[in-house]
């Protein structure tokens, strides 16, 4: 099998991401290049691609003679991909959702501890600052969890851990094992989200979801929340998110996904107090790789028996 790795961003590292293929004994027998390495490299002979390339993806799809057959992307979502390309060519799209739902959680509880403990505040003064206003704790708050999937269930398990009642909302309203209730994205009138302490966003990006969180949600809000952003950045509309802050219809706001990313130097959101941004890295640890490519050696062994794959196949007709 031939399989070519291209790193999809800078959150990636060529020489960490060989040292993790080689000290995987299952792809010995395959062959295994990387882009960055192999400019030249015949891509109608590539059956496997792992991570992204935009150009070199281009090629592969718009060529008559390409053997490629499935992508690996080393996400979780896949909106940056050409889903209808992929579907029309039948070529496999799987995804290495899972493996970002740990350190998502981390990271959205502690942009919550940053706000609610005065975390945040203390680290921009670097002095010896007291509050000037009453500091809340996790127990006891209703938490608004937008996706019940395997990164808005983790984040509800660590918040429930907190004693906090964690709700989910997702397409249908659906009973989701992790959360106490459940309302649908189709009722944001429903008083368990209006009423809601605290907000994540946990959605991947698909039409329906893109624009979701605007002015006319944050008007319906009535409990001043915490908005928590670590799904995908176009699903909250920058500007009506500033103004929600600016307005008091939110407390404060997590963000490790913003519109556009990078979020310019000069957005007046780095100036909000009540802001915290990170740069779209809650996902990474240092196992990524390595839990990557378990996920593909899986899929592998299945798609050299029967050419389908085992887990974490895209629905090209839901976009995820």
């Amino acid at each position: 099998m031939n399989i070519l790795v291209a790193v999809p961003n800078s959150n990636f590292n060529i020489d960490d991401i060989k040292q993790s293929f080689a000290a995987n004994h299952s792809f010995a027998n395959d062959h295994v290049y990387y882009n960055v390495e192999h400019p030249d490299i015949d891509l109608d002979q590539i059956d496997v691609l792992v991570g992204y390339d935009g150009k070199l993806l281009d090629q592969m799809l718009a060529s008559p003679n390409s053997r490629l057959k499935w992508v690996q992307a080393l996400s979780a979502g896949v909106d940056y991909l050409p889903l209808k390309q992929l579907q029309a060519h039948n070529v496999i799209l799987t995804t290495v959702k899972g493996i970002h739902a740990e350190p998502i959680a981390e990271s959205t509880v502690g942009m919550i501890l940053s706000q609610y403990r005065f975390l945040n505040e203390a680290a921009r003064a670097q002095g010896w600052l007291k509050p000037t206003h009453q500091l809340k704790m996790i127990k006891n708050k209703n938490a608004v969890i937008f996706g019940t999937g395997h990164i808005g269930s983790r984040i509800a398990e660590l918040l429930d851990a907190f004693g906090a009642n964690p709700i989910g909302v997702n397409h249908s309203g659906h009973p989701a094992a992790a959360f106490k209730q459940t309302a649908s994205t189709d009722d944001l009138d429903n008083p368990l989200i209006t009423g809601a302490d605290i907000i994540v966003n946990a959605l991947p990006l698909t039409p329906a979801t893109t624009n979701l969180y605007n002015a006319d949600f944050f008007n319906r809000l009535t409990n001043q929340p915490i908005f928590l952003s670590i799904g995908r950045g176009p699903s909250t509309n920058t500007a009506d998110l500033l103004a929600a802050i600016q307005d008091h219809r939110l407390g404060a706001a997590g963000l490790d996904v913003t519109d556009p990313e990078p979020l310019p130097a000069d957005d007046p959101l780095w100036r909000e107090p009540n802001v915290l941004i990170t740069s779209h890295i809650s996902g990474l640890h240092a196992e990524y790789m390595d839990e990557a490519l378990a996920i593909l050696e899986k899929n592998l062994q299945q798609f050299k028996q029967d050419g389908t794959v085992a887990i974490n196949q895209v629905d090209f007709s839901k976009g995820y």
